[in-house]
């Protein structure tokens, strides 16, 4: 699919930048996710769409194994190499699509992926594929931005992440993720909502937005209507868009 090939260029130049990115590598978040997980140190892990690889790195060092895969080749190599550098050699790494996943049913503990389902064409999909991989039990852990129930909010989000991110396919609402957890045999145990600020320069050079197309984006937020502004707390100096805010949830759900 088009969208797969657009992650793989997106990603494939901006692989160094998701590695030393601050909101992927010291989010509140990652933390959360690690306190959520029921670890004994002998489970085995599959980091979906692993990025830079923060997910991974912080999960090595509890338990018996850990699977780093992406799509994405020049990411899995810089995920492998700011790993390393860790000293951790409990964990694979391997090229992979996450709504197509080339493992056996049933092989997993745990399963993680964070702040990546956004750019899944097939979120249904890769629900499914989580399923399957997972034992019986098995923990997942999702992570990702969402957006608001309301349509307006939900249009304008996905717009602002599409233009600044061509490889972006969408943020989903947090009851479109019960959903599509709980038809597919999940149990949900735990819903954590947390607020994301982007600033707005960082955020944009992390995908390389053109300065004409950053220009323009920066216009559509201010020229967006008062109670989107205000929904999205948009901070604006000297007509310049400075920050805005989103937000993320994280589920833990078991298979059953």
């Amino acid at each position: 699919m088009d969208i797969k090939k657009d992650v793989k260029h997106q990603f494939g130049k901006s692989a160094d930048s998701y590695v030393s990115s601050a909101i992927h590598k010291d989010g509140n978040d990652l933390q959360k996710l690690v306190q959520l997980a029921t670890i004994t140190g002998e489970e085995e892990l599959l980091d979906i769409a692993t990025g830079g690889g923060h997910t991974a790195n912080a999960f090595a060092p509890l338990l018996k194994k850990v699977t780093a895969l992406d799509l994405t080749p020049e990411m899995l190599k810089a995920a492998e190499k700011f790993i390393r550098a860790n000293g951790h050699l409990n964990v694979d790494f391997k090229i992979g699509d996450a709504e197509n996943l080339p493992f056996s049913d049933g092989v997993y503990d745990i399963v993680t992926c964070r702040i990546a389902p956004h750019h899944f064409p097939n979120a249904n999909k890769f629900v499914e594929e989580v399923h399957r991989v997972l034992k019986p039990t098995g923990q997942f852990l999702l992570d990702d931005n969402v957006v608001p129930e309301e349509d307006d909010y939900d249009l304008f989000y996905n717009t602002v992440e599409k233009w600044r991110d061509y490889s972006h396919f969408r943020a989903w609402k947090k009851s479109e993720w019960l959903r599509m957890l709980e038809v597919n045999g999940f149990e949900v145990y735990e819903i954590h909502r947390f607020e994301k600020t982007f600033r707005y320069e960082s955020w944009c050079n992390r995908m390389n937005l053109p300065e004409d197309e950053k220009d323009k984006l920066s216009d559509y937020i201010r020229n967006s209507s008062q109670k989107v502004q205000e929904k999205f707390r948009v901070s604006i100096e000297n007509d310049q868009v400075i920050s805005f805010q989103g937000e993320a949830v994280i589920m833990k759900a078991l298979k059953r």
